[in-house]
């Protein structure tokens, strides 16, 4: 089933044209990492899905759906919380603009605190909370009304190793209600969660495709070898005929240029004098699919 359709979505400043021709279908139940560069169109994409800027051009359609803003929830990049609220009060003035019952606003906002980790915080200043506990309560919020669509906007960017595991793993949990699009440029947490890429450049979606579907178009197969010592690397790799470059302080050799069949890798190393202790074959990270279709002097 169809959670949202997105087609030929299009934002100008003046005559300038931030996200053009955007279109796109995002499954229900799915993880989407919308990447790319910075200025690449990223914000402004989830600003206009979010109803927070009206599009230039273009359709944003749900099926089923009457008011797409109550079937939406959002957590922009930098949050603001009101200091001296408590995270229950934050909770409920946030569900209470979004429409929930009074009668069951309060149960539902304690259903969603202690669903994030908060239920022990939950009468605890916003402004005691880490960073972490601060984007589980951004995600609490978001999520009060039930949405249909999850929109993040670098959701984990700005927390430590710890913070930002608690949240991937959190957002795993929430992707069994919703549907989720998040924004990142931490290319290894997509690898870890997403179904589908979208890949923005100077505003133009460029590649898109399931994980799997994108890795084997920019497939480009090598090989690393690992050997016992560094020294027997740097000896094979200025012996081979296979194109291998050694590291230089690793251990290991990467096959890269030349394309060898396992048996005449295999019948190579057999013939050499060095201890081989592993071969694996290996394919382009997202990091690198992600210069190569980004450009490789984008940043991210």
């Amino acid at each position: 089933m169809i959670c949202i359709e997105v087609k030929g979505l299009t934002k100008r400043f003046g005559a300038k044209k931030v996200v053009e021709d955007l279109s796109f279908t995002l499954p229900m139940h799915t993880s989407t990492a919308l990447i790319g560069p910075n200025g690449a169109g990223k914000t402004t994409a989830l600003s206009m899905l979010a109803n927070i800027l009206e599009p230039t051009s273009g359709k944003i359609m749900m099926p089923d759906v009457k008011d797409i803003r109550s079937a939406i929830g959002f957590l922009p990049q930098y949050p603001q919380y009101y200091s001296w609220l408590t995270a229950l009060e934050y909770m409920e003035m946030v569900a209470n603009l979004s429409g929930l019952e009074k009668r069951s606003l309060r149960s539902e906002c304690k259903k969603m605190l202690e669903f994030v980790g908060l239920h022990d915080a939950m009468n605890k200043k916003t402004e005691t909370f880490s960073g972490g506990m601060k984007q589980r309560l951004g995600i609490a919020q978001a999520i009060v009304h039930k949405p249909k669509l999850l929109l993040l906007d670098e959701p984990v960017s700005a927390l430590d190793p710890v913070g930002r595991r608690e949240v991937m793993n959190l957002l795993k949990e929430v992707q069994q209600q919703t549907t989720i699009l998040y924004s990142t440029h931490i290319l290894n947490d997509a690898e870890e969660m997403t179904d589908q890429l979208l890949f923005l450049r100077d505003g133009k979606l460029v590649e898109q495709g399931s994980l799997t579907e994108v890795k084997q178009k920019f497939e480009e197969p090598r090989y690393k070898i690992t050997f016992k010592h560094a020294e027997e690397a740097i000896q094979f790799a200025s012996q081979s005929t296979l194109g291998a470059v050694a590291n230089g302080i690793a251990a290991y050799v990467e096959l890269i240029d030349e394309r060898p069949s396992m048996q005449q890798l295999l019948q190579q190393l057999a013939a050499s004098p060095f201890e081989v202790v592993k071969v694996e074959r290996e394919t382009a990270s997202l990091e690198e699919i992600f210069m190569k279709v980004a450009g490789k002097h984008a940043a991210i």
